[in-house]
């Protein structure tokens, strides 16, 4: 017997509809409270990301109920998915106009508010009408909600608003019976006069103050705030208005919601300015000071945040909180931002009377196991040492006790701070430097390594072993940071100037070093300065070198003067937390820099600005010193690699090198550092007559080439080069390299009339192409037949190189000697 067909697997049954189909049956089930329900399960799925958009239209059927939870979740559908089924929208039209002339107020409140959110611009016409009658309501409750309405649609069509006269009717709605209307057309107005180039939308006038500070005490904590704000931005007609505003605010003090008590605050410190009752005043500042230490004992975030207003209060009325220092000490359970703000809050109440008690709580958090809290925690005590004089000895005495504890990181971080004191107190606290040096093996910071170089250059004239010291550091001078090596640099000089029999060596070594074997062009510069004022003037190098240095301030101020009163009129907003100006958090704040108003004009006019090549020049003159735009009357020669004539090149300058190749030959070439003698001469005395070049009375030439053009700064053409003599031929040493990404043909150079008539005596040559990262030495012969002018310095020759991708500018010089 045949087997009867089988049907399709239960796993892969074709009946099931899915969910959206379920839901879509129950919606339209005959049974209010399983379409209720259902509801309810699409506003979940929806929660969750789910998309039951399909459902529109079954969803918006069930909006014409009596049954106000099941309208607000309707509502709530419809308010999601406007944006993606706005002609399905106008399909719940008319049951929102029907429900606002519903009887209770509350579905009137809904439907308009509800209108107000669908951001569809084809509801706006019929919610006009709709609008303008809630705005008249018998009922608080709906003009209320009616007032935020007209700041949604004024976002959505500000012409609209305008022209149907909302604004005005809002307006009007300040001088309310009701307080929360009140605050909602405040609330309303303020963000409607934020988003406007108008600046009559919200103006408060005396009648309109008078009914503000009525309603501040009836409404809620947000409409509080709203009020708080708008008589923040106001400007009281005299002394005696302020004082009245001032103690109509003062209660708000003690609200149970922080914003408010904050918002408060930040009226409180604009008045009391404007106030010129000293007796109030000081009563002013002392309720302040209840209220901003009640909210650190709410949760962490709030504290934070009162912490980073408390920073700005204290900086601009330092006495707010002078009584309440332990208020601040920090708990062990604090998160760390918290600990970090409280911090800088006790360093600004720390005085006379309360140092001894800050000390001993600041050396307890040098036991704490955050490091970087820990390491605050010793800054704090050098802070301390530089904003008390009277404290300064005690301070140190601390800092000593916790260099004894070995613990690296807290040595470190002592070190660094006894450096500032060391600034703040000159020639008081050397005693304590064999002490530091004890460390000097465990340092591995730069920060700390640099600290005890700098006391160690400002001291050596009182520290025995300085050489030893110095040397130690200088055995891994390449490896360090740049910080460290600016440091040992500066102090190797000192040494040297402040005992000059000792340190010729080491700073030969490090001068050396630094010029030929460092990248960093800070490094180099610095070493090249010191260098030629050593060799010039012994003299002027101690006065420059040696200079008195003025004490440093304490920096108890976090914000500069300016900045903290714009963040004053800002207190409890993002700015105030930030630290930052609200331009800046909101994005608008991008300022260009060098626009100048004729290139404002050619912009938007359309025009690129032209190029005036003899212009650059006259500027690119002005930085780097001498006549360098005769070089744009020079003829390279048409397609010609030769130094002269020819059809005439034209070109739009590209960006100048002004970096100038250094002449060290005279560098060091002083008799001693006890005479009052300038550069030049015999060098017989001078503590570097071993040096190459240095002290030897004929002049060596140079064989080291130097920076004449940056690839960056040259379209990826790098050229080092240098001056010397080769069989009785004088010619530039170069080497050109092509750090670009594309070959370079067409070179030729050009020189600028100089002291020494230099000129090139045959063309630049160079292979062509140079391709992408090829390298070449080329020797320029020159010729001293060119027109003759004394430059200033009388080294000086500029220099023009052209290739295929421009022209490029640069200063040289001659080294003294070679041209005798």
């Amino acid at each position: 017997m045949a087997a009867a067909p089988r049907g399709p697997p239960k796993f892969f049954s074709t009946t099931k509809k899915g969910e959206n189909f379920e839901l879509k049956a129950d919606l339209n089930s005959e049974y209010r409270d399983k379409r209720k329900e259902t509801v309810k399960k699409v506003i979940a799925n929806m929660t969750i990301g789910k998309d039951v958009s399909s459902l529109f239209a079954d969803v918006v059927k069930n909006m014409q109920t009596e049954d106000l939870e099941l309208k607000k979740l309707v509502y709530l559908y419809l308010i999601n998915y406007a944006r993606t089924q706005p002609e399905l929208v106008i399909l719940a039209v008319n049951t929102f106009v029907k429900d606002t002339d519903d009887a209770n107020p509350l579905i009137r409140a809904l439907a308009i508010r509800t209108m107000g959110m669908l951001r569809v611009e084809k509801i706006i016409d019929y919610l006009m009408e709709p609008l303008k009658k809630a705005l008249k309501d018998d009922d608080p409750y709906v003009r209320k909600t009616a007032t935020l309405c007209v700041a949604k649609l004024y976002d959505l069509n500000p012409e609209i608003a305008l022209d149907n006269g909302l604004i005005t009717i809002v307006q009007d709605m300040l001088s309310d019976r009701n307080p929360m209307v009140i605050a909602n057309a405040v609330a309303a107005l303020a963000e409607i006069s934020e988003a406007s180039v108008r600046r009559d939308v919200f103006v408060v006038n005396t009648s309109i103050l008078t009914k503000l500070l009525a309603a501040l005490n009836e409404c809620t904590e947000w409409g509080q705030i709203c009020i708080l704000n708008s008589l923040a931005n106001y400007r009281p007609n005299d002394t005696r208005e302020a004082a009245d505003i001032a103690e109509r605010v003062l209660p708000r003090l003690q609200h149970a919601n922080a914003s408010v008590v904050l918002t408060a605050v930040r009226v409180l410190m604009i008045y009391i300015d404007l106030i010129d009752n000293d007796e109030l005043s000081k009563q002013i500042l002392r309720k302040l000071s209840p209220p901003l230490v009640s909210l650190l004992s709410t949760e962490a975030e709030i504290q934070y945040v009162a912490l980073r207003n408390i920073n700005l209060i204290l900086q601009k009325r330092s006495d707010v909180l002078s009584q309440e220092i332990r208020v601040f000490f920090i708990k062990y359970n604090d998160p760390p931002y918290v600990k970090l703000e409280k911090l800088e809050v006790i360093i600004k109440l720390c005085s006379d009377k309360n140092v001894d008690q800050v000390l001993s709580e600041l050396r307890e958090y040098c036991n704490e196991v955050d490091v970087d809290f820990v390491r605050k925690s010793v800054r704090a005590i050098g802070r301390c040492a530089v904003k008390i004089d009277s404290a300064a000895d005690r301070c140190v005495n601390g800092l000593l006790d916790l260099i004894k504890t070995r613990v690296n990181h807290v040595v470190q971080e002592a070190i660094i701070v006894i450096k500032d004191i060391f600034r703040k107190y000159p020639n008081r606290y050397e005693g304590i430097i064999p002490a530091l040096c004890e460390n000097l093996e465990t340092l591995d910071e730069p920060d700390a390594k640099a600290s005890l170089i700098w006391i160690i250059g400002d001291y050596a004239d009182r520290i025995d072993n300085a050489t030893e010291l110095l040397e130690y550091f200088l055995e891994n001078f390449k490896d360090e940071s740049s910080t460290v090596q600016l440091q040992l640099i500066s102090a190797a000089v000192k040494l040297l100037l402040k005992k000059p029999g000792s340190a010729q060596d080491i700073v030969q070594k490090v001068l050396t070093t630094a010029t030929q074997g460092c990248d960093n062009p800070d490094i180099r510069d610095r070493a090249y300065i010191y260098w030629r004022l050593l060799s010039s003037n012994p003299q002027a190098a101690k006065a420059v070198i040696l200079a008195e240095k003025p004490p440093i301030e304490s920096d108890a101020n976090t914000v500069s003067e300016t900045l903290l009163d714009e963040l004053i009129h800002n207190i409890g907003s993002l700015a105030s937390v930030y630290h930052k100006t609200p331009s800046l958090l909101g994005g608008a704040a991008i300022t260009e820099i060098s626009r100048g108003p004729v290139r404002d004009t050619l912009e938007m006019e359309g025009d690129e600005p032209e190029v005036d090549a003899r212009t650059v020049a006259q500027q690119v003159n002005a930085a780097v010193g001498g006549g360098i735009e005769n070089l744009l009357d020079l003829d390279f020669g048409g397609g010609s690699n030769g130094g002269g004539g020819g059809g005439g090149y034209s070109a739009t300058p590209t960006p100048v090198t002004a970096r100038a190749a250094s002449n060290i030959d005279d560098l060091l070439g002083m008799d001693d550092f006890g005479g009052g003698g300038g550069g030049g001469g015999s060098n017989a005395g001078s503590p570097f007559g071993g040096m190459p070049g240095f002290g030897d009375s004929t002049p060596a030439t140079p064989v080291e080439r130097v920076e004449w053009l940056a690839p960056h700064a040259a379209n990826g053409l790098e050229i080092a080069g240098t001056y010397v003599k080769r069989g009785g031929q004088v010619g530039a040493d170069l080497k050109v390299a092509n750090r670009g990404s594309s070959p370079m043909t067409d070179f030729a150079i050009q020189y600028n009339v100089n002291t020494y008539g230099l000129a090139p005596a045959t063309a630049l040559q160079v292979p062509s192409p140079l391709q992408p990262g090829q390298t070449a030495d080329v020797f320029l012969p020159l010729h001293r037949h060119g027109q003759p002018q004394r430059m200033d310095p009388a080294s000086l020759v500029q220099i023009a190189i052209k290739n295929n991708a421009g022209i490029y500018y640069a200063n040289t010089h001659v080294p003294a000697g070679l041209l005798d």
